[in-house]
């Protein structure tokens, strides 16, 4: 009895190529996501909207590959140099346009993610029918299949947790048009007696993979050149992780921090927000000793903090170790934190904090909640009712718990929607504001069991705040005064479509 024949050469290489294609393709459909939503916000929205243009285009994609009848060899040669060029250079091409042409981000955006999810639609179809020369219809489909959904869970993986925190998505995407280039190459040598024109599809190899790989040895140089475009001051630390991208810049108004291109303090005046961050509620609640940070991963809140000698300990959590590294490692970042989170006193732990705070049964005399504003569903959650009620399980009896709570001013709805949520959970609200100038007038809440007191004592060296000019932040002008709102709960996240209706008012 005969043994079933083995694949042969040409079978394997051309399976190969379908896993190749398939995480390259879904690269550039992640990396589209991604920068949306670093610069549009609402990473549900942009994701949702990216992966539906990208999808639909494939379709397309592939209902145009009936079109295409002779030489499927040189077509599937020049779709992958396509989308080598095109997926590849889809990040930089984005990041240099954000950072130079604003206004023409959305439409190149979904420009580029049409065109790359057309060709991609167009690269599986005409591989199978390369392969049904000699493949039987049902192993054809199921083997192609299989190549391409293993490509697709290799790259789900490695994106977020190794190709973005180690390259970056600009060196990543053309890692990948590299990659698609490979691909071409091996076609070009698998049909060299097939293709009419070699000399030619040579030529455009060599110079797609000479493009590529003079844009990968520049990629630093195109990423600066957008950054410093996009940020003004000259940047001293740019580090991706796999939750964000974190940028310092120096410039006339000392250290800013950016996270995904939106500004988190500026040192001109972080004092201001820090000071009545923290003051209000530990000068009022008379002997904290425990205290929990969450979010405030730079360590400006702890170093307000260790103004109290009778603190005996503060857990810091923050989400992602890259920032508590460069904050406590940094010369120039400690020195502005004053060494904060290298204080014996301090405890960091890198996790999530809804988790965190689902976990240890430990309380605390006071929490402080610094979190980015609500620009996605992932930090969303972070403002529910879920969340505070999590919260007010870890807060002692007498304790107090302080939320910053974005602008008063300028998003009163989302402002006053988060003072709606933590009462819903039977704590007691005492809303106060503060004029920060790199972010204008700014908003705080602080949450309780027990009446909040003005502080008789505040801790020396204080820059912005005194004994007399506290309870003037609780009192709310008519523009800023409390409106009527929904409870942001985590099955409709109302706060994050709030925040982003109010803030786009400002920079449509």
């Amino acid at each position: 009895m005969k043994e079933a024949p083995g694949p042969r050469p040409l079978e394997v290489a051309l399976l190969a190529s379908v896993f190749v294609v398939a995480a390259c393709g879904l690269v550039y459909e992640l990396a589209a996501g991604a920068l949306a939503s670093y610069v549009l916000g609402d990473s549900v929205l942009q994701f949702s909207t990216v992966i539906g243009t990208y999808l639909f285009a494939m379709g397309v994609g592939s209902w145009l590959s009936r079109f295409f009848e002779r030489q499927l060899p040189a077509h599937f040669l020049r779709i992958e140099l396509l989308v080598a060029l095109v997926g590849g250079g889809l990040p930089a091409v984005l990041f240099l346009t954000h950072a130079w042409q604003p206004e023409a981000f959305r439409p190149l955006l979904y420009g580029l993610v049409l065109l790359v999810g057309l060709l991609v639609g167009l690269e599986i179809p005409l591989v199978m029918r390369i392969l049904k020369r000699n493949v039987q219809l049902r192993e054809l489909v199921s083997q192609v299949l299989t190549f391409d959904y293993l490509g697709a869970l290799a790259v789900s993986i490695a994106f977020p947790l190794l190709l973005v925190p180690q390259l970056g998505l600009i060196r990543t995407g053309l890692l990948f048009g590299l990659m698609n280039a490979i691909v071409a190459l091996w076609a070009l040598w698998l049909f060299r007696h097939e293709l009419r024109r070699f000399a030619a599809h040579v030529v455009a190899c060599l110079l797609t993979v000479g493009a590529l790989g003079a844009a990968m040895a520049g990629s630093q140089q195109i990423t600066s050149l957008a950054e410093d475009r996009f940020y003004q001051d000259r940047i001293v630390v740019a580090e991706s992780s796999p939750w964000q991208r974190i940028v310092v810049t120096q410039g006339r108004a000392g250290l800013r921090l950016f996270l995904n291109g939106n500004l988190q303090f500026s040192q001109s005046d972080e004092y201001r927000y820090h000071e009545a961050l923290v003051h209000p509620v530990m000068a009022a609640h008379g002997a904290p000793r425990k205290v929990a940070v969450l979010g405030g991963g730079d360590g400006l809140a702890v170093r307000e903090l260790l103004r109290y000698p009778q603190v005996e300990s503060i857990t810091l959590v923050d989400l992602d170790p890259n920032m508590t590294r460069l904050f406590s490692t940094d010369p120039a970042l400690v020195a502005l934190n004053d060494g904060a989170l290298r204080s014996p006193k301090v405890r960091v732990v890198n996790t999530d904090a809804f988790r965190w705070l689902q976990g240890e049964g430990e309380v605390f005399d006071v929490i402080l909640v610094d979190f980015p504003d609500p620009t996605n569903f992932s930090i969303g959650k972070l403002y529910t009712n879920a969340f505070y009620a999590l919260l007010e399980k870890r807060l002692a009896a007498s304790g107090y718990a302080v939320v910053q709570t974005t602008s008063p001013l300028v998003a009163r709805e989302s402002f006053w929607t988060v003072v709606n949520t933590i009462e819903s959970v039977g704590l007691r609200t005492f809303p106060y504001h503060a004029n920060v100038p790199s972010f204008g007038e700014w908003g705080f809440v602080v949450a309780s069991r027990r009446p909040w007191r003005k502080p008789d004592a505040l801790p020396d060296g204080l820059r912005f705040l005194t004994v007399e000019g506290v309870p003037p932040l609780f009192d709310f002008p008519r523009d800023m005064a409390r409106v009527p709102t929904d409870v942001n709960r985590l099955a409709n996240q109302v706060l994050v479509t709030t925040y982003e209706r109010e803030w786009g008012k400002l920079h449509p």
